[in-house]
Formats: C-alpha cells, sequence, structure tokens
C-alpha cells in the first residue's frame, strides 16, 4: 500500500515563495511531498527586482519566473487567484474565499505591503501604489491622460517608480520626508550626489517635505500641501513610501509578532508554530525585517534544509542574518552599498570625490584601518564585486584601502576561491568553478544549475569573468562579446559591417545578435553606441539622422557636452590653435550675450560653458557666420592637434609645426574612432607642444617628422612611443592614416591608442610591421577608407541647424511650441510627430521639462581635462 504523502502548502508566490519551492523541486521532493502553493495574484511568480522593465515591452512575459505548466511538470500543484483568508492552526488547515486545504507542514511567504502614508486624501482617484503588475497596469492607464506625476518616497523602489512614471513620458517628481535620497543606504554626500545626477535627467527631486492634505489641484488634477506652507500639483500620485510585513494571517492565528509588524522567526525560520515557517519580507529575525530578495532566499534555503532533512538525511542549516550590500542602477545612474555603507563609530574612511566626473566612494574600515567593514559608490560602481569579496571575506586588507579606489578597473577582478560572488543566492567562485569543470560553460549554465547571477544580475560580469578564466584553465578557448546582445567583440562587428557594408544596426541586429537575443530589449547603452561608431568610422554619415540617433549616447545626441549643472558647453574648432582677430571678438560677443564663461583649454581652443539646451542652436548658428565649425568635443573623435609657433616665429623652430598642425587637424577632424584622438605638432626638440604625451605625436628634426604613436596624459599616463624618423610630409600623413584607420578597425570598445596598442603582440614592433612594411597588405586599404571619411566630411552643426526635426529637441520651456495638447497623450503626439520609435519616451520628457536643461538623458562627460567616462 502506498504511503500518504506528507502535506506541504506555501502560501504565497512571489520570489521567495517561487525560490523556496524551486528548492524542493531541484532536490525532487515531490516523490515524497504532496506540495501545493497558493498565489493571491491571477498569474504566477514574476521578477518584482526588474519590475520597471515592464514599460519597455508592455507585458510582463519577460519577467515571468515559471508557470503553471511548469509546476506541474514539476509534481507541484499551483493555484493562482487564492486569497487565503484565515489559518486553522489546531485543525491545520488554510481558507481562501471558496476553497479550504490541509497542511501539514505550512510556509508563509506572504511577502509585504506598499506603505501609504495616512494623509488625508491619500484614497483619490489616480493615487496608486507601485507593488504588482496590476500596479503598473494602473500607472499605465493613469499616464495615458496625465501630463505630471509625484513619486512619494526617495528610496529605492520610490526611484524605480520615478523611472517607470519617466519612461511613461510624464514629467516627474519626488517627494521625500528625509533630507537625502535612499537614506538607509547612502551617507549624505552619496545622497547629495545621487539628487544631483537624478535632477539632471529630469526628475525634480524635492526633499524634507512632509505631506498633510491631498486637495484638489488648480493646474492639474491633485495638489499636495506641505508642512513648511509650500505645495505641488501633479496629475498622478504613486506612493512608494516604505513597506509592512503582511503578517495578518498571523495575527489571526495567534501566532506571534513583532511590537512593530513582522512574524517573528528562530533560527530554523520556524514561527512560534512548530509546523508553520515564515520566509521573505513577512518575517522577523531579530527585530530585523529584511526588505531586499537575497535575503530571502537564504532563509528559503534554510527551511529547505530543514523540510529536506528526514527524507534526504542532509544537515539543516540556519539563518544567521544576511548581508544586505547591493547594486543597482536607478533612472540610469549606478548607485552600490556594502555593509555599513553610512559609517559607525570610530571607523576610519578612504573617500574619493570626483566632482567633473560625477563619482563619490567611500570606504568604512574599523578602527585598526585593516579591515573593510562598508562602502558606498555612486556613478561608478567597478569595484563592487572585489570590494564585496573583501567584506564578505572578513580578512586583512593586503594593500593600502586608498588602492582599492585607484586600481585599474579594466584589469580582471581578482578573487578567492571562498569569495562570494553572489550575495543574492551565496555562490562562491569555486562553486563556479567546479560548474564549469563539470560542462556548463555558458553564463545561462552557470545561472540554471548554481543560480549566480539569476537573482539582482549584479553580478554576472564577474561570473562570465570567472567562467572565462575557467575555461582558458582548461584549455578551451573562449568569445568575447560586447554584451549580452552580440557575441562578437568590437573588431569583429568592425569587420562584419565592413565585409557584408551594414549601415544600420537594425540589420546588424537582426543578422548577427546572439540567438534567443530577440527576446531582449533591442541593443543596449554597450552594443548601440559602439555600432554608432563603427557606423561613423566606415560611412561617416550624419550621426543624427533618423537611422542613426537613437543609437547615439547623450554628448552626440545633442551635439554639445553636458556639465554637471544641467548646461552645455560649446567648442568651435580652432585647428592648431591659430585663430584671427575677427574669430576672437565674435568668441568674446557670443560669450557676453549668452553669459559663458571662458576657458583657453589644454588643446589650445575656448572652451565656453554654462549654454542653456536652448541656446545651443543659436550659439552655434552664430559661431557658424562667423567661420567657426563644430570641434567634435562631445564625440569619441579627434579633439585637437596643438602647435608650438615653430619656425613661423620661433628662433628654435626648424620646420613650421603651425601649418602642418592646421593640415592634420583639418584632415582628421572628421574621423569617428574608438575613443577621443589628441595630437600635437613641436617645431623643434624642444617640444613645446608636448608631442611625446598624444595618441598622435609629430616633433620636428632638421630632416623631417619623427612620429610618436599611442602616448596619452591624463589618469593613466603614457609617453608616446618612437614609431618612425626624418619622414617627409607624405610618409607622415600616410603613416598617421593607416595608423588611426587601423586603431579604428582592431581597438576595443573605448579603448585608448596607448592601450590598444600595449594588448597588441609585440606591441611596437608588430604595429611598425602592418604600417610600415605592410605585412598584412593592408596599406592601401586602411589609406582609401581614411581618404573616405576625409571626403565626407561634413560640420555636424552646421547640417543640424538644417533639420527642424533636430531642432525641436531643444525646446526646454513649460509650454514649448510643440508641447502637446492637453487632449492628446504622449504617444499619440510623439506618433504625430514621426519621432523614431527609440527616443519617442524620451524626446516627450526633454519637452516638458520646465528650464531644465539636462531632460530625460544619461549623463556623460566628455572635455579637454581627461575627464571622460
Amino acid at each position: 500500500m502506498e504511503q500518504t504523502k506528507q502535506k506541504l502548502l506555501v502560501v504565497g508566490n512571489g520570489m521567495v515563495g517561487h525560490y523556496f519551492v524551486e528548492q524542493l523541486c531541484r532536490q525532487n521532493m515531490s516523490q515524497y511531498l504532496d506540495i501545493q502553493v497558493l498565489g493571491q495574484e491571477q498569474i504566477a511568480a514574476y521578477d518584482r527586482v526588474q519590475l520597471s522593465k515592464y514599460f519597455e515591452v508592455g507585458n510582463a512575459d519577460n519577467l515571468m519566473l515559471a508557470s503553471q505548466v511548469e509546476y506541474q511538470a514539476n509534481g507541484v500543484t499551483l493555484h493562482l487567484g487564492q486569497e487565503v483568508i484565515e489559518i486553522d492552526v489546531v485543525n491545520k488547515q488554510v481558507f481562501t474565499q471558496d476553497a479550504d486545504f490541509s497542511y501539514d507542514k505550512l510556509v508563509l511567504a506572504t511577502g509585504s505591503y506598499p506603505f501609504v502614508p495616512p494623509i488625508k486624501g491619500n484614497d483619490r482617484a489616480d493615487c496608486l501604489v507601485y507593488r504588482t503588475i496590476d500596479d503598473l497596469k494602473a500607472i499605465e492607464r493613469a499616464a495615458n491622460r496625465a501630463r505630471s506625476g509625484v513619486v512619494v518616497g526617495g528610496g529605492l523602489l520610490g526611484l524605480e517608480a520615478a523611472n517607470a512614471l519617466l519612461s511613461l513620458g510624464i514629467d516627474t517628481h519626488v517627494v521625500e520626508f528625509a533630507p537625502q535620497l535612499m537614506s538607509v543606504q547612502l551617507n549624505k554626500e552619496g545622497g547629495e550626489l545621487l539628487k544631483e545626477k537624478i535632477e539632471a535627467l529630469g526628475v525634480q527631486v524635492h526633499l524634507n517635505k512632509a505631506t498633510t492634505e491631498i486637495v484638489d489641484g488648480e493646474e492639474a488634477l491633485h495638489r499636495m500641501t506641505f508642512s513648511d506652507g509650500s505645495f505641488l500639483e501633479a496629475d498622478m500620485l504613486v506612493f512608494s513610501a516604505g513597506i509592512r510585513p503582511q503578517d495578518n494571517l498571523a495575527r489571526k492565528a495567534n501566532i506571534n509578532v513583532g511590537d512593530r509588524g513582522g512574524i517573528i522567526i528562530d533560527d530554523q525560520c520556524l514561527t512560534s508554530n512548530e509546523d508553520i515557517f515564515a520566509i521573505g519580507e513577512c518575517a522577523l529575525w531579530q527585530q530585523k525585517i529584511f526588505g531586499l530578495v537575497a535575503p530571502g532566499y537564504q532563509m528559503a534555503n534554510v527551511v529547505a534544509s530543514q523540510i529536506t532533512a528526514d527524507y534526504l538525511h542532509n544537515q539543516p542549516s540556519q539563518f544567521y542574518g544576511a548581508d544586505m550590500s547591493t547594486k543597482l542602477k536607478l533612472l540610469g545612474v549606478d548607485v552600490a552599498s556594502i555593509g555599513e555603507s553610512r559609517g559607525f563609530e570610530n571607523a576610519q574612511y578612504v573617500e574619493l570625490i570626483d566632482q567633473q566626473a560625477g563619482i563619490y566612494k567611500k570606504l568604512w574600515l574599523d578602527e585598526t584601518g585593516l579591515y573593510l567593514r562598508g562602502a558606498v559608490l555612486i556613478g561608478n560602481v567597478d569595484e563592487y564585486s572585489h570590494l564585496l569579496s573583501l567584506y564578505l571575506a572578513a580578512e586583512p586588507l593586503e594593500l593600502p584601502a586608498v588602492s582599492l579606489l585607484t586600481a585599474d578597473n579594466s584589469a580582471p577582478i581578482l578573487l578567492k576561491d571562498n569569495a562570494i560572488v553572489c550575495s543574492c543566492h551565496q555562490v562562491t567562485k569555486s562553486e563556479i568553478c567546479e560548474q564549469v569543470l563539470a560542462g556548463n560553460h555558458t553564463l545561462s549554465d552557470i545561472k540554471s544549475c548554481t543560480k549566480a547571477a539569476s537573482g539582482c544580475g549584479g553580478c554576472a560580469a564577474v561570473v562570465e569573468q570567472i567562467i572565462d578564466e575557467a575555461l582558458v584553465g582548461q584549455g578551451i578557448e573562449t568569445e568575447q562579446g560586447v554584451c549580452r546582445h552580440f557575441e562578437y567583440d568590437r573588431q569583429a562587428l568592425f569587420h562584419l559591417c565592413q565585409v557584408e557594408s551594414i549601415k544600420d544596426f537594425n540589420t546588424l541586429y537582426q543578422q548577427h545578435a546572439k540567438s534567443g537575443a530577440s527576446s531582449l530589449a533591442l541593443g543596449c547603452e554597450i552594443c548601440k553606441p559602439l555600432a554608432a561608431s563603427i557606423f561613423a568610422t566606415l560611412e561617416n554619415d550624419y550621426v543624427l539622422s533618423e537611422q542613426h540617433v537613437a543609437l547615439q549616447d547623450t554628448n552626440d545626441a545633442y551635439l554639445g557636452n553636458l556639465q554637471k549643472d544641467g548646461s552645455y558647453s560649446v567648442v568651435p574648432r580652432i585647428a592648431g590653435g591659430e585663430i584671427t582677430p575677427d574669430k576672437l571678438i565674435a568668441i568674446g560677443e557670443i560669450a557676453k550675450k549668452y553669459n559663458l564663461y571662458t576657458k583657453i583649454t589644454g588643446g589650445q581652443r575656448i572652451d565656453m560653458f554654462g549654454a542653456q539646451l536652448s541656446e545651443l542652436p543659436q550659439i552655434w548658428q552664430q559661431l557658424i557666420a562667423a567661420g567657426f565649425e563644430t570641434g567634435h568635443a562631445y564625440g569619441k573623435s579627434l579633439r585637437t592637434v596643438k602647435s608650438c609657433v615653430g619656425d613661423t616665429w620661433c628662433r628654435y623652430g626648424v620646420q613650421d609645426s603651425v601649418s602642418l598642425a592646421i593640415a592634420l587637424e583639418n584632415r582628421y577632424k572628421g574621423l569617428r574612432a574608438p575613443h577621443k584622438i589628441k595630437m600635437a605638432v613641436s617645431g623643434c626638440t624642444r617640444e613645446c607642444a608636448e608631442a611625446q604625451s598624444k595618441d598622435i605625436g609629430v616633433i620636428a628634426s632638421e630632416n623631417g617628422w619623427n612620429l610618436y604613436v599611442c602616448g596619452n596624459g591624463g589618469m593613466r599616463p603614457r609617453h608616446g612611443d618612437l614609431f618612425a624618423t626624418d619622414l617627409s610630409t607624405d610618409q607622415l600623413v600616410s603613416y598617421i592614416d593607416r595608423i588611426l584607420m587601423f586603431y579604428s578597425k582592431t581597438a576595443g570598445r573605448l579603448q585608448r591608442t596607448s592601450v590598444w596598442m600595449e594588448s597588441l603582440a609585440d606591441g611596437l614592433e608588430y604595429l611598425q610591421s602592418v604600417i610600415i612594411s605592410d605585412e598584412l597588405g593592408l596599406a592601401a586599404e586602411l589609406e582609401a577608407q581614411m581618404q573616405k571619411v576625409v571626403a565626407s566630411y561634413q560640420c555636424e552643426w552646421q547640417t543640424s541647424l538644417n533639420d527642424k526635426h533636430f531642432l525641436s529637441r531643444f525646446d526646454e520651456f513649460v509650454n514649448p511650441k510643440d508641447a502637446p495638447a492637453p487632449s492628446q497623450n504622449a504617444y499619440q503626439y510623439l506618433r504625430q510627430q514621426k519621432f523614431p520609435i527609440q527616443s519617442q519616451v524620451q524626446r516627450f520628457s526633454e519637452i516638458t521639462q520646465a528650464n531644465k536643461g539636462a531632460g530625460n538623458i544619461a549623463v556623460t562627460i566628455l572635455d579637454e581635462q581627461e575627464t571622460s567616462l
């Protein structure tokens, strides 16, 4: 007679409840247990961490974690749309509105609910919350009839909700009671920088605001009145002011709960009832509620080990607390916190503030300075994985702490075998390596067998690095794709575009994206600008044409350098630093008219700072009328060719360095490359133009020109190598043509010439063999390609001033002349305007920002002082 299976009932089908069931299925526990799951929503488990991605495709398909069919295939019964209303702990039964279920063991994974502050008027129409797919659908409906929206709450979920409103084309505000954003994770300085970055993207942030009442607005549907007497009006409100544990079922069943909420659990995640466990955000462990998914997963593992112990004779584990470190991207801004991110008493610290680049980093050390106890990273989080591994290892630092923030982040991350790579699922480096040795060679394989990178996804890049290292250790060749969409590196993509005459991103994507990539978003912030650079190098088309505009990053999209205050800088070309008095006067008059700060750059031209977005076309129209053209200071292209005065004026000069500098700048000014390029020409060996610190440096000799290559100033200074001596001008130009085109053809993404040459086998010697000896037979092809670039040059600003769609990007007033009528929603308006699909949401956000120069755009600083990101 078949033995009756023990009944295991799981209440809750969120991420943690699903993960718990998944652990049981991995151990084939359905052969021992009758597993049933009750989900309150009408759809199966989905990824709440990535909730805002719902708006990218308009449905939840890309968020789903499982389906009823998959549960059934694993011997698990999933009941959807079943809200539990009562637990009978005496008779071990659970009741829904129309059914009842018995259990032997019960797991409560009921999660949390959004906290709505007790404000008078919080129940008005279009006052919403941000928690479930149904909530998102309601937000989407409200956005169709709204022009403005407010998110109440400046924490993680609040900023995610703000991102959702912004993506829907809504004029977006964030109201926060505290004096800073993300007060739980960030210190004061980090919060201030995050606010600056988010405001630069077009979201208005209001701090220290206590809402007292919500009433009818005069110019919008709602008016929020604040305790300081001010107010804010908007058409829709989204509350995301925190969460509260969903513990009502436990309260009604007399299961112990905390004074401030949460189902009390012990180290085995057991409640006060010996047959009932609680996991995730509903559970209170040592007076702590963990509001991240990773601790919930750890609790799920503990309960799974407790339940399986009697059947599989494994050692049951215990819950000892959880790491709350996190890395995420909020409104395009990289943010990370580790451990004691706000500091603690007697702590030592190391702090890095780069105002130009918009980067803030701080490490907290114990009182001895030997142990890392916490960190906060804003604007650049490259060190996160390494810092997290050091924090979790709790071992003394081997190097001074400051070196952790000044290391070369392009180098591979060095992790010990016991380092925890995935904090969501507690997966170590050695566990990943073991699976690679067992034949799991792709990120997808590793996700399936270890769950690493399947939580928040923040460790995916490190996991891929470990996979590659393990494969190389086995003697297996690895592929180096530029991103998750393409398995090719930049050089391979360049070759494909050149050989197959691919001239647009859609064609490149359809023909060469990874299998299955069509289910992802069409490209990303890595592959789209990279493709734009390749197309520009090969074809030199207008970069803001309809087929290219959506690929450009911030600065190229506006043909200007976005500065940290939301204004732009304007840099006209001054070839070789030579300028006439009339042109000097013209720049002075324009700068005075628009109240611009002027600075002579290290590249011998004049930079004008403080221009508002709407002023750029007017400024450039006047500059072009005065004989100037774009200086390409915003692009990955030639910046300047610096020169001394040469033999024209200097008594030491032996060659005309000014004329050569002007000729070189005019020849290469249209070249788009993997990164910015700087050149210099010195008229003698006294080297006043500092040519040896440039990508291309030329120094005059009595017998001709000496050519130096691949130098670099800035954060990674490197003297150029002497490439060839005593060259005629024709030889010099020929070699530079070949070098720059070979660099553009073979360099990696965002790779400067200095790093590129170091990456070549045999470095300088190999480059000389290709360029001078023509050992690859490429010389003629490289020169012809460069000639095509030279012949097709156009001043992008002059072309743009004749493009009405381009000029419409610069309307930034409250009621721009092309703003949509009140009866139109964002998408209707933009379709009528015939904007490319990919830029519609961005465009609507831009034109609805009152006197904001930044718009809905990602911050990238590219200037003359080596502050490019």
